[in-house]
């Protein structure tokens, strides 16, 4: 027998199948996806039916949902300083937690009438699509390892309408003969052998984006000692890094010379981003 599913039906059963806190909210978001549609819609018309096909598809992304994919992959974008990207499995998801660095990047950036900019290891292009939308006068440059990763934020930039130049290589490769007034970077800092890079949506991102060494900061030292030789007097570096690293990141930051260096706590007052300035 025929199964007829509307919006309100589908949603019920998909929330018993996932069956996690956030799982309506979560249904719902995959739903209003498929029909193209706003969340305001679906409550207004919770009667109406779906096809079979979007039912099936419906259903289909339910289960990816239920493997642990994550909302993020199966939407194909995350929202990240209102900004609407596209991201996919070769990207990192944008987190609410790297807004911070974000923040920073533009309280320093008031000092400098045409400022520029680097962001490292852009992955979907968050962080520096982030900083263009706000700067209109500034000249940002990003830098990733992964073609695949630039593809995405490229095309995200092109979307947005915003300036980025792009290069594609590993950290200060592509951009050795330029120097910037402020340097960020949310680069990889999980260690390799953490438990955590087989729970939850870390399992489905690309594992050269997340993990970086025993300790996590093999990246980390490497930008932090390099970083120098690209930054004007008086520039920038603003990193992002794991709770338990402000100390390690603090004392590289010293070691390589900087000063005013400063730890930065995240909205849920976790340390994230450390910065230091050139002499």
């Amino acid at each position: 027998m025929h199964q007829a599913w509307s919006y309100q039906h589908a949603i019920q059963q998909a929330q018993i199948q996932l069956e996690h806190e956030s799982a309506k909210l979560e249904a719902e978001i995959l739903l209003c996806h498929l029909l193209k549609i706003s969340r305001a819609q679906l409550y207004t018309w919770p009667e109406r039916e779906l096809t079979d096909q979007q039912a099936n598809d419906f259903f289909d992304l339910i289960a990816q949902r239920q493997q642990g994919q994550p909302i993020a992959y199966l939407t194909g974008q995350r929202e990240f300083w209102g900004l609407n990207l596209q991201v996919n499995p070769n990207t990192l998801i944008p987190r609410a937690d790297t807004e911070t660095l974000v923040e920073i990047a533009l309280q320093k950036a008031t000092a400098y009438t045409q400022p520029k900019l680097l962001d490292l290891g852009t992955g979907s292009g968050a962080i520096a699509l982030a900083l263009a939308s706000e700067l209109n006068q500034a000249v940002i440059h990003a830098v990733d390892y992964s073609a695949d990763a630039l593809t995405i934020a490229k095309s995200n930039a092109k979307q947005l309408n915003l300036s980025i130049k792009f290069h594609h290589g590993s950290w200060f490769e592509p951009i050795v003969d330029q120097d910037f007034d402020i340097i960020v970077s949310n680069p990889p800092y999980i260690e390799s052998d953490d438990l955590h890079l087989n729970q939850g949506d870390l399992r489905f991102e690309p594992s050269q984006a997340l993990a970086s060494g025993v300790d996590g900061l093999d990246d980390l030292r490497l930008i932090i000692s390099q970083a120098k030789t690209h930054l004007n007097p008086q520039g920038w570096l603003i990193v992002e890094h794991g709770y338990n690293q402000a100390q390690a990141v603090a004392d590289l930051f010293k070691q390589s010379g900087y000063q005013a260096v400063e730890l930065i706590t995240d909205l849920a007052g976790q340390p994230r981003v450390t910065i230091g300035q050139k002499p």
